[in-house]
């Protein structure tokens, strides 16, 4: 399994995020973790949420305005609404360019498509993934949507493109506060930007905690 810069000091476990469902981990400063995408189509929407101060989050918009631009990349540092580092950007083995602007697909976008009120969704994994890892947010944040892409065209339009990624590519980042991982391996089979065949796939995380 590729994973970047083997550390020797450090607890590794690999957890499986099934397709169309989430999880969430409870990860501490200096923590790393490593998102893997086996089948080189699958969407992971990935949130960092604090663990020390109430309603903060990691940030795409504040990221972009620091950043000043909406694909990062690796040795960029990410913040949260309150303007906080709260990850490093390590690594990047996929071919980058990953999604900052669309929403996690919802119970209501996809009553939108006609696909009913029970089809699964980000944002209710989002929910269910934060509360079992002992906190709550009202409100789902704009997630960081890795191995995404939604190009901005001549005229400010978003095109919705079949991910153009690697199979086993991964993201790899670095915990700068004590936070809480939340990830999707995203279940729409609407728009063509998680596979273009209406097909989740499974994804795999390195968690890579500090020795104690």
């Amino acid at each position: 399994m590729p994973v970047a810069g083997q550390n020797t000091d450090r607890k590794t476990e690999t957890v499986t995020v099934y397709a169309g469902c989430g999880a969430g981990f409870n990860l501490t400063r200096g923590d790393e973790i490593i998102v893997i995408n086996e089948s080189g189509t699958q969407v992971v929407d990935f949130w960092c949420i604090s663990s020390d101060v109430a309603g903060e989050y990691l940030s795409m918009e504040h990221c972009r305005e620091v950043l000043r631009k909406i694909w990062y990349d690796p040795g960029d540092v990410l913040i949260s609404n309150r303007y906080t580092p709260m990850i490093e950007y390590v690594a990047d083995s996929s071919g980058g360019k990953h999604d900052t602007l669309i929403a996690a697909c919802s119970k209501e976008m996809y009553r939108r498509f006609g696909h009913g009120d029970n089809h699964a969704s980000c944002a209710s994994n989002f929910h269910s993934a934060l509360v079992a890892t002992g906190s709550e947010l009202a409100d789902v944040p704009q997630p960081w949507n890795l191995f995404m892409r939604a190009m901005v065209q001549d005229g400010g339009l978003i095109d919705f493109v079949r991910p153009p990624y690697v199979p086993n590519g991964f993201v790899h980042v670095k915990l700068l506060t004590d936070a809480r991982i939340i990830v999707s391996a995203c279940p729409d089979d609407v728009y063509p930007t998680n596979g273009g065949d209406g097909k989740p796939e499974d994804v795999a995380i390195v968690l890579r905690r500090q020795a104690t």
